[in-house]
C-alpha cells in the first residue's frame, strides 16, 4: 500500500504543480475568475490519480479486493501528498515568483465589488476585505488554504472512488 500511495501521490503532486504553473504563466492575462476555474479544474484532474491509485492497489497488489475503508485511506493519503506539493508551490509562487499577487488580487477584488455594489454596501464589504487583507498576506495561511482546498476536493474524490472501487472477497457457501 505504501508504494502505491507514494507513487500515485507523487504523480498527483507533479501534475497539480505542472498544471498550476501552466495556468499561472499561460493564463496570466486572463480574468481572475477564469484563472480560478482553471485552477480548480487542475486540482480535479491531478486528483484523478486517487482513483487510479486505489484501482492499482486493488487490482495489482491486493488480488482484486479492497474494502471501502482501505480505499478511502489510500485516496486520502494520495490527496495529502498532492495537497502538500500544491501548498508549497503556492507559497513559492506568492513569495518568490509573483510577490505582487496578493496586492494585485486585492485591488481586483476591490474594483469588482466597487462596480457591483451600491456605495453603502461597498463600504461595508470594503471594511471586511481590509480586515482580511493582512491575514491573506500571511505565508502560513496561504499554504494552509491551498493545502485544505486540495484535501477537501481530494476527500470527495476519494469517497467517490472508494464507493466505486470497493470489492469484497467472494465467499463460497
Amino acid at each position: 500500500m505504501k508504494n502505491t500511495v507514494l507513487r500515485y501521490g507523487v504523480y498527483s503532486g507533479i501534475t497539480i504543480c505542472v498544471l498550476a504553473l501552466a495556468g499561472w504563466f499561460l493564463g496570466k492575462n486572463l480574468d481572475y475568475s477564469i484563472q480560478e476555474v482553471i485552477g480548480y479544474a487542475g486540482m480535479v484532474v491531478s486528483l484523478l490519480f486517487v482513483f487510479f491509485g486505489i484501482k492499482h492497489f486493488r487490482d495489482k497488489e491486493n488480488n482484486g479486493i479492497v474494502s471501502f475503508g482501505k480505499a478511502l485511506l489510500i485516496g486520502i493519503l494520495i490527496s495529502l501528498i498532492a495537497a502538500l506539493a500544491f501548498g508549497i508551490l503556492d507559497v513559492i509562487y506568492i513569495k518568490y515568483i509573483n510577490p505582487d499577487f496578493v496586492a494585485e488580487y486585492y485591488a481586483h477584488s476591490i474594483e469588482e465589488i466597487r462596480n457591483s455594489l451600491p456605495a453603502a454596501e461597498f463600504e461595508v464589504k470594503f471594511k471586511e476585505l481590509e480586515a482580511q487583507k493582512e491575514m491573506f498576506s500571511n505565508t502560513f495561511l496561504n499554504f494552509f488554504l491551498m493545502f485544505a482546498t486540495v484535501v477537501i476536493i481530494g476527500f470527495i474524490i476519494s469517497l467517490i472512488s472508494a464507493l466505486i472501487l470497493q470489492r469484497k472477497p467472494i465467499t463460497n457457501n
